[in-house]
């Protein structure tokens, strides 16, 4: 049973209380900082990743001994974009339920991912291995696609072109919403 629900402490949400502003790349130390249910606003480098790409990604792990693509010490959003519009380098961006992901979570957390962003709850597998690595696991707003995507710059293609808008992407994001689902201490909102 999802246990994403429960109360978390550390909640910056009350009236009158801003979001905690986090940058990425972000280090260990500011992410020991952060608390369960803390607000968010994300400024800098985030990559997409989905399900295929983490397959990818471990099987590159285990024959290369390290993160391809020098993901390590960065952020993975789990998203699948849609094409550019209105300027903008997606028409919409939203995130993918990231217990999708579990099975590789742990792996890379243990190889130097540092944050994954995504939706809804994750496994305690998830949660053990964000406190082994200190680690964190950020959520935020699904339907929200397309003011989502009013929020990233830029938008570089990396790898696996073939997966479409499964491909891996580096992002540059202003402004973007987040909440601490998951934080260092493997604490679960």
């Amino acid at each position: 049973m999802c246990s994403c629900f429960g109360t978390g402490t550390g909640t910056n949400t009350d009236a009158g209380v801003q979001p905690l502003r986090l940058d990425l790349p972000t280090s260990h130390d500011a992410l020991a900082k952060l608390q369960v249910g803390q607000e968010l606003r994300l400024f800098g480098r985030i990559y997409t990743m989905r399900d295929v790409g983490h397959q990818r990604c471990l099987e590159m792990l285990k024959r290369d001994g390290q993160l391809p693509f020098r993901l390590a010490g960065e952020a993975l959003f789990y998203a699948g974009p849609t094409p550019a519009a209105d300027d903008r380098p997606f028409g919409a961006i939203g995130p993918t339920t990231a217990a999708r992901m579990d099975f590789a979570a742990p792996d890379l957390y243990r190889a130097g991912i540092l944050l994954t962003l995504g939706k809804g709850c994750r496994s305690a597998a998830v949660a053990e291995a964000a406190a082994e690595t200190g680690s964190v696991y950020l959520t935020t707003v699904g339907g929200a696609a397309a003011l989502l995507a009013e929020k990233v710059l830029t938008a570089k293609l990396i790898a696996w072109d073939d997966l479409g808008p499964e491909a891996l992407y580096c992002l540059e994001i202003a402004d973007f919403p987040a909440f601490v689902a998951i934080d260092s201490r493997g604490r679960q909102l």
